[in-house]
């Protein structure tokens, strides 16, 4: 590696995964004259600026091309865009522009809503640490890289804000975004299975990982509080010293060892009383007082480990921590440590789209009738420099 900057896609490549539209415009631009002309790039929804992906794309082809771009970013990384408002404008050749407009509205749109996602989580529960854990939903490598860097986006616009944010991911292939080496993670339910008990697969990785903090998954065999207590007893010591940790990941079709809808009240009435009288819905219900891993459930495994003396073991939560399940475990007082959760992929990829309309040729100002709020001349547009929202 001479450490210069990756060359961009070639033209047959860019060509091939375009909208076939476009490829057309360029050629009849080829044929008539070209002109230069100003993009405005936006999105329909509120979002966080995680324009890097698609700035990088945009300078890789303007070096293959020999041609040069000017990219004004009118909100820069990890500060909050509002509906309709450009994240950038874009300036060029139209000949070297008109066929990549698909290609880099792919690479913003995704990351700008799961940003904005990543961060309502982070602010919701400031004090825990989040793990992205999204790799095994996404659509490929790709789409794998960009909600990593949304992660990392979102969570580092939360941590200005005084919250801890995302402190890694699960792979080893985005953990740069997270300023890490590798990924995060000790064992999965197949090892359980494999281990045939909890403690077994417990001390399996132990032997192999001696230098590894461990963090154990209970809830395969049901017993989520008597083997996360067992692990605690056989390493006192890992317990000790706040380098064990349980991992809850109950099924949403059975309560955590021990509970029921009565016992999960007596919880909460024990130690959050003002959130189950303060539910809104079903579904906040469900997160206080349900199955799975609810409030109740993380309060319950809290208890259970304080009483046994176990008060420096950690609790890690998965299982749909997406903003609705995070803004409920703030208002119930959910002792968690770590969220780990892919759960900031959006939800309706319609909103992930982005736009990018032309709003001046050769300097003229001219844009589609109903898009005339992108222009330059219709507003005082200053760059943003405040915290997401």
């Amino acid at each position: 590696m001479d450490g210069s900057p990756p060359a961009g896609p070639s033209d047959a490549a860019i060509s091939a995964r375009t909208d076939a539209y476009f490829n057309r415009t360029r050629a009849i631009v080829q044929r008539f004259g070209d002109v230069r002309v100003t993009y405005a790039v936006f999105l329909r929804r509120p979002v966080v600026s995680a324009p890097r992906l698609a700035v990088e794309f945009l300078e890789g082809v303007a070096r293959e091309r020999g041609t040069r771009f000017e990219i004004e970013l009118m909100h820069p990384e990890g500060t909050w865009v509002g509906a309709g408002d450009p994240l950038l404008y874009l300036t060029g050749s139209f000949v070297e522009l008109s066929d990549l407009e698909t290609l880099y509205l792919q690479k913003l749109g995704p990351p700008c809503v799961a940003a904005h996602n990543a961060y309502q989580m982070c602010v919701e529960l400031p004090e825990v640490s989040f793990l992205a854990m999204d790799a095994r939903h996404c659509a490929g490598a790709e789409m794998a890289n960009m909600m990593a860097y949304a992660a990392s986006v979102g969570g580092g616009a939360a941590a200005k804000e005084g919250a801890r944010g995302f402190i890694g991911n699960a792979t080893d292939a985005t953990a740069h975004w997270f300023g890490a080496a590798r990924g995060y993670g000790t064992m999965p339910h197949a090892l359980i299975g494999y281990a045939g008990t909890t403690l077994r697969a417990a001390e399996m990785f132990q032997e192999a990982f001696p230098e590894e903090n461990l963090t154990v998954l209970v809830d395969y065999f049901g017993r989520e509080v008597t083997d996360g207590i067992a692990v605690c007893r056989r390493f006192p010591d890992l317990a000790a010293a706040g380098k064990l940790a349980v991992r809850l990941d109950t099924h949403g079709g059975r309560f955590l060892e021990g509970l029921d809808p009565a016992e999960s009240y007596a919880v909460l009435e024990r130690h959050a009383p003002g959130a189950i009288r303060r539910y809104r819905s079903e579904t906040e219900l469900r997160h206080l007082v349900g199955t799975g891993v609810s409030a109740s459930a993380i309060w319950r495994m809290r208890e259970a480990l304080d009483e046994a003396g176990f008060p420096k073991v950690r609790i890690v939560a998965s299982s749909g921590f997406n903003v609705q399940k995070c803004r409920v475990m703030a208002d119930a007082r959910a002792p968690i440590d770590v969220v780990g959760t892919g759960s900031f992929i959006p939800d309706v990829w319609s909103e992930t789209y982005a736009t990018a309309d032309i709003v001046a040729y050769d300097g003229e100002a001219r844009v589609k009738v109903g898009r005339e709020f992108l222009l330059r001349r219709n507003t005082d547009r200053k760059k943003n420099g405040g915290h997401p929202g």
